[in-house]
């Protein structure tokens, strides 16, 4: 669902809550987190989505990576999954199982298990996980705390979305392709991992509703807003000139009609028109948005550099609660 018609339903339900429930659905954040103890918290997450790769394997791997990235976004250590999946009865053994294996590979490489799930019939194959994580309370990198004067970085480049509409079109070039999988199939795990040994004061990661769609909750949650540098914004190869000539997928659309509405958003007037797209696109296995103050910030991205974690400074936190794209 886009965020215009999400926010909508969510605003209508009525939903018990729990003491121990220290994040739900009363906010917009990554996952559900609640407390055990005074030591512990789960934080729990589910994602899913049909094929976006022709590779069964590789659909199976980027859609656990997927999952597991609202995990790393709270600041947790995913531990346990379930799978989610739609088959259609006429779909090969063999394909099916190659999607399980690449989904259980990847929480794998994650440290963490794949211990059952649930399967249904339908026309169009959806694959994803339920995924719980352990993380002490105090911990959580939720999207509420950031403050003006804070670094935004960001860990992976952006065009997941226009890509895979490119090569769905037909016009697409494989090479970019290739890199855009290599994108999603990386773990926000060393990000992450990285990102807890400083002080960090929000975090989220880059999904469906596009860079610019899981930053302004960030700044929502926290009343202040964000100045975003969208010249410095990492683009995968082929990205810009896709959404240049209009190659965008249907969500990019909506959630640019939803977070632009009422002039939450400013432009520069010199502000590239494909690269101002390029910040609705909805990602895939998007990398982590982490908002800590510029102290903290250089002594990130000292420690990405040595890890070998990519790693870009795309704006500043401000106190005029909009969005300000430069």
């Amino acid at each position: 669902m886009g965020p215009g018609a999400l926010s909508t339903t969510l605003a209508a339900l009525r939903l018990p809550t729990h003491p121990n429930l220290l994040i739900g659905l009363d906010v917009s954040d990554d996952a559900a987190v609640y407390q055990i103890n005074d030591q512990q918290a789960i934080v729990q997450t589910v994602d899913f989505f049909p094929p976006i790769v022709d590779d069964p394997y590789t659909y199976g791997a980027i859609a656990a990576a997927n999952s597991l990235s609202d995990v790393y976004a709270m600041g947790a250590r995913p531990i346990l999954a379930l799978a989610i999946a739609a088959f259609p009865e006429n779909l090969g053994r063999d394909v099916i199982a190659a999607i399980l294996q690449g989904g259980a590979d990847k929480v794998a490489e994650a440290g963490a298990v794949i211990a059952g799930g649930h399967t249904v019939v339908d026309d169009e194959p959806k694959y994803g996980l339920c995924v719980t994580g352990l993380i002490e309370p105090h911990k959580v990198t939720a999207k509420a705390n950031a403050q003006p004067g804070d670094v935004l970085l960001l860990t992976k480049p952006l065009g997941t979305g226009v890509i895979t509409t490119a090569i769905k079109r037909g016009v697409g070039d494989g090479a970019h392709l290739d890199a855009a999988i290599a994108s999603m199939l990386r773990l926000n795990k060393v990000a992450a991992e990285l990102a807890q040994t400083v002080e960090v004061h929000s975090a989220t990661d880059i999904t469906g509703f596009g860079m610019l769609g899981h930053a302004a909750e960030v700044a929502r949650n926290s009343g202040v807003g964000l100045r975003i540098d969208a010249g410095v914004l990492p683009l995968l190869p082929g990205a810009l000139d896709y959404a240049a000539r209009g190659i965008v997928p249907g969500g990019l659309g909506r959630n640019q009609a939803y977070f632009e509405q009422d002039g939450y958003v400013r432009y520069a007037a010199n502000v590239d028109p494909a690269r101002k797209l390029l910040l609705f696109d909805p990602q895939t296995s998007g990398g982590l948005f982490v908002v800590l103050p510029p102290a903290a910030a250089a002594e990130l991205e000292q420690r990405y550099a040595a890890a070998n974690q990519p790693c870009w400074r795309v704006g500043e936190v401000i106190a005029d609660p909009r969005i300000e794209v430069v």
